[in-house]
């Protein structure tokens, strides 16, 4: 199964569905800041199965050049009846402005080498990314799209 599918899916459901993000109080430190490199976890909905444990890391920072800004996202089913492999993707990613209802926002767009769905991410605040849609509009109960920093 492709992860753009179960996410597409999973956004949709995401109205209806009952899983929500997973908390972390684990504080972004100053290593993660002078590395460069920022981590984001959480679990968003799945229709077939407990959720996606979906793990980003974006290395660069806004700052930085295209080339330089790099990301890999991965992927877990949890308690799938088909039980997929893990999915993992690794790419380049852009800063963009602004979404349909809030101009001055940050949307954090995840596009992988080779196969695979651009992921569009609003930067809610400075521990978390929300999982938008391609036009950048936010999902009804968005707090359940939601990756806290690690």
């Amino acid at each position: 199964m492709q992860v753009r599918t179960l996410l597409a899916g999973s956004a949709m459901l995401a109205m209806l569905a009952g899983c929500a993000a997973a908390p972390t109080d684990a504080p972004s430190t100053a290593d993660d800041v002078v590395a460069g490199e920022a981590h984001y976890q959480g679990t968003l909905p799945c229709r077939n199965c407990a959720g996606i444990d979906i793990d980003v890391r974006l290395k660069g920072d806004e700052q930085a050049t295209p080339e330089e800004r790099t990301f890999t996202l991965d992927a877990s089913y949890l308690e799938h009846p088909q039980n997929p492999p893990d999915e993992n993707y690794a790419g380049q990613w852009e800063v963009l402005s602004g979404t349909a209802a809030d101009p001055d926002a940050t949307v954090y767009e995840l596009t992988p080498q080779g196969d695979g769905q651009i992921y569009y991410f609003l930067r809610v605040d400075e521990r978390t990314l929300e999982l938008i849609d391609p036009e950048r509009r936010r999902f009804q109960n968005n707090e359940m799209l939601q990756l806290q920093r690690q």
